[in-house]
């Protein structure tokens, strides 16, 4: 498969992480074939220097990439910042870009999926992205192999820098071109917290680079490409990540069949936006399990700050 896409992997300070995700990812069909791009962010303190040292010691030992380049921030960026910083540079270079995180398990046959997707809808301006994740819905063979939603995820996505060109740092840029009813489809008719999630970067209570993605795709009637089931997973929702706290919501196994079919009509798919809104509605189960879930992570995050 000529002129594949490459796959930027950002890492931190979780080495056992790190570990599986590269694990898994060798293991993909297109691995030998693909340029593989480590950023490694460099510790915001003491505490994290250690596990920092040793993920950078794990990446130094790896094989199984046509090549294999890493960059080594000289102070530490943030998640945003590298993932913005490293974008940028690949997509400039190549005109695409495959996106992991060091918390994230592939399916033998993601590469494959986000290439082939890449070549498919690469002259499609409306289309923006490509997903690896989806949410666990309740009926998913029920929906096509793959459809076209509004909302980006980041577990696991791919993009063109045609697209990435219209990613928009600025939080006021963005706010501004807000009204009631866009924010209503923003949020997917109020079924999900992305108004939230931008109201708190804009107040500084997170630095997220996704909202602000995503945000930018909406505005410009961007869409995503999405697989009915995961062929990505996330690991880091056990509470050892920067920015993760303890949960099961978006637990899911991943899929590991070759997608087959794309859509050739670019709009969303009322099907796959009804059983992603339900998702949505009933995503925090019963007071029980909301409460149960409110305790852990009390729990942890008090005795993670005594320990």
């Amino acid at each position: 498969m000529n002129h594949l896409a490459p796959i930027a992997l950002f890492v931190y300070n979780r080495p056992q992480h790190t570990r599986r995700t590269l694990a898994f990812l060798k293991k993909n069909l297109l691995a030998d074939e693909s340029r593989l791009f480590i950023f490694s962010d460099a510790a915001a303190n003491e505490k994290d220097e250690d596990n920092v040292n040793e993920t950078r010691e794990l990446i130094q030992n790896l094989d199984g990439f046509k090549s294999i380049r890493i960059t080594e921030r000289k102070v530490n960026l943030g998640l945003a910042a590298n993932i913005i910083d490293g974008v940028s540079e690949l997509v400039k270079s190549y005109g695409k870009v495959i996106v992991l995180e060091d918390d994230l398990l592939t399916s033998p046959n993601t590469l494959k999926y986000f290439n082939r997707a890449l070549r498919k809808y690469q002259d499609e301006e409306r289309v923006m992205q490509i997903g690896g994740y989806m949410f666990p819905l309740k009926q998913p063979k029920a929906l096509p192999e793959t459809f076209f939603f509004r909302a980006t995820t980041s577990w696991g996505w791919a993009t063109w820098e045609r697209a990435w060109n219209h990613f928009e740092p600025d939080i006021e840029v963005l706010y501004r071109q807000f009204d009631k009813k866009k924010i209503n489809s923003f949020t997917i008719d109020g079924t999900m917290n992305y108004w939230k999630q931008f109201m708190d970067y804009r107040n500084g209570k997170n630095d997220s680079w996704s909202i602000r993605w995503y945000a930018s795709l909406f505005l410009n009637n961007g869409l995503v490409l999405h697989p009915h089931e995961s062929l990505v997973e996330n690991i880091g929702h056990d509470g050892t990540g920067v920015h993760s706290i303890i949960e099961d919501t978006y637990q899911v196994s991943i899929s590991k069949k070759i997608i087959q079919d794309f859509p050739d009509t670019i709009e969303e798919n009322p099907e796959a936006l009804n059983a992603i809104k339900h998702f949505f509605k009933h995503r925090k189960g019963n007071l029980w399990k909301r409460t149960k879930k409110f305790v852990v992570n009390k729990w942890y995050q008090y005795f993670a700050q005594h320990d």
